[in-house]
């Protein structure tokens, strides 16, 4: 049995287990649509389901809370699936190992799945709970929130009855989140000719890993270091004066996700290979510098890998190398109006380079749609360039500031009186779903909060045990105190 079933509240970290032991990768929910489909008719209460795959289960309120508002309880089903490279892991078969470190609790080699299960875990405790307090609920689960955000957008008309919506997907127990990023993804493909190699050649295999990764929105203020921004610095510092050509590259994964790891082969001229390699053990030491503070387990390795007769033409190698070094990551600009808020940024999420196609995906996020658009649109301009094809799909848009929302004042004043101190109500860089679902639902009041969550979309993913507790709590009494209908 799995330790963290004895943490407390054990009906949310039991049901979070239970969670765990069901694949639930983006774009491949149909095992945990099923789970949760069985879960809400083993309780007896009724359970519908959407053309796309959202989960809808009603549970009505509890004696003496009939005359308050309904309440919409949300979080999405999906996780994102990210390992370590020496981890033997099948994420189709094989549930979630988790294990307690401390004031943690993590995951043996993999994503947790803290986001969003701890969300669904808390609202499974809600529906399957004889005891708390509550107002008429709707529990909605949503699918494919990590890659698309289409469940929240292709979510049914007019099914939600609810007046206020509670998202449980926000990763600071201190905060209450009243607005969110936009998104975009702008997707590249570029054919490109191979070469026969003539000459003596070495082949290099190229790495670049250790690196921490994280959430593309959330983590994206950080600074931390992009595996396909730095294989391309490794291989462009040396195409020029070593004749270095490349035969293929493989970096990150996806969209949401700040890569971690990136491998290339190279061909090398064989009477270069001694000045390539001290070459990049120089460079490797200076970009170990240069992320120690936010990487400190960066590494770049070299080593000889066998031959290979086929590389990029001469006349391309430049061209893909530039686009991608002109390609903006990271922070484009901070928000002018909210202190300590990203406003706009990049992540080059993926780069794959072989057998004459290349293919990089970005995902753009930022709260002004303007903003978005013209960072996408620069993005654009770098592959455009060099004849590549470019698509921007997938467009969501961020969730607008409401400071005056009555559901506000009431969770901050709670906030206060729970646990004596301020609550911090912010906006966050990442596509919380509630921006779609205010676009089906305009007149629903929603904010969003949950337990305090490190390194999503990576490895290092961990919840910290306390906040759990102290955001069940708070999630408790939220519920006693909905306001009566109008």
């Amino acid at each position: 049995m799995q330790e963290t079933r004895n943490l407390e509240p054990v009906s949310v970290w039991n049901h979070f287990e239970d969670l765990n032991a069901v694949p639930r990768a983006s774009k491949k929910e149909e095992q945990v649509i099923a789970f949760m489909e069985n879960f809400g008719r083993s309780l007896n209460l009724i359970v519908e389901k959407d053309e796309i795959g959202n989960v809808l289960i009603k549970k009505p309120a509890t004696p003496g809370m009939e005359d308050r508002k309904m309440v919409v309880m949300q979080s999405h089903l999906d996780m994102v699936h990210q390992k370590n490279a020496d981890t033997n892991f099948d994420f189709a078969t094989q549930g979630i190992q988790t294990y307690i470190d401390g004031d943690w609790v993590k995951a043996k080699g993999t994503t947790l799945g803290a986001d969003n299960g701890m969300g669904v875990a808390a609202i499974m405790a809600v529906l399957s709970s004889t005891d708390m307090v509550h107002p008429a609920i709707e529990a909605l689960f949503t699918v494919d929130e990590e890659a698309g955000m289409t469940g929240a957008q292709k979510l049914r008309k007019n099914w939600l009855k609810g007046d206020i919506l509670l998202n449980l997907d926000t990763e600071e127990d201190d905060e209450l989140s009243i607005g969110c990023a936009g998104g975009i993804d702008t997707n590249i493909t570029w054919e490109y000719s191979q070469e026969t190699l003539s000459g003596d050649y070495t082949a290099l295999n190229i790495a670049v890993k250790g690196l921490k990764g994280g959430h593309s929105g959330m983590d994206i203020i950080l600074g931390l270091g992009n595996a396909n921004k730095i294989m391309n610095r490794v291989l462009w510092d040396t195409r020029a004066q070593f004749g270095v050509r490349i035969n293929s590259i493989d970096g990150g994964g996806l969209r949401n996700a700040i890569p971690r790891e990136s491998k290339a082969i190279v061909a090398v001229p064989s009477d270069k290979v001694a000045q390539v390699k001290a070459h990049w053990k120089t460079l490797g030491a200076a970009l170990k510098q240069e992320f120690e503070t936010t990487d400190p387990n960066f590494e770049l390795s070299i080593e000889e890998t066998v031959a290979v007769t086929n590389v990029m033409a001469s006349a391309q190698h430049d061209g893909l190398l530039w686009a991608i070094q002109a390609c903006h990551d990271g922070i484009k600009r901070m928000s002018p109006d909210v202190a300590d808020l990203v406003e706009t940024s990049n992540n080059l999420a993926r780069v794959s380079v072989k057998d004459g196609n290349a293919e990089m995906y970005c995902l753009t996020r930022s709260d002004r749609e303007s903003a978005k658009y013209d960072m996408a649109h620069s993005i654009a301009s770098c592959f455009n360039l060099i004849g590549a094809t470019v698509e921007h799909k997938g467009s969501y848009p961020g969730w607008k500031l409401d400071p005056n929302a009555k559901m506000l004042n009431t969770m901050k004043a709670l906030y206060k009186e729970l646990f004596k101190e301020e609550v911090r109500v912010l906006a966050c860089h990442a596509g919380l779903e509630c921006g779609l679902l205010g676009e089906h639902y305009p007149n629903l009041e929603m904010i969003s909060f949950g337990p305090t969550i490190r390194g999503a979309h990576s490895p290092d993913e961990r919840v910290h045990i306390a906040s759990v507790g102290k955001f069940w709590y708070w999630l408790s009494e939220t519920l006693k105190r909905i306001p009566t209908k109008d």
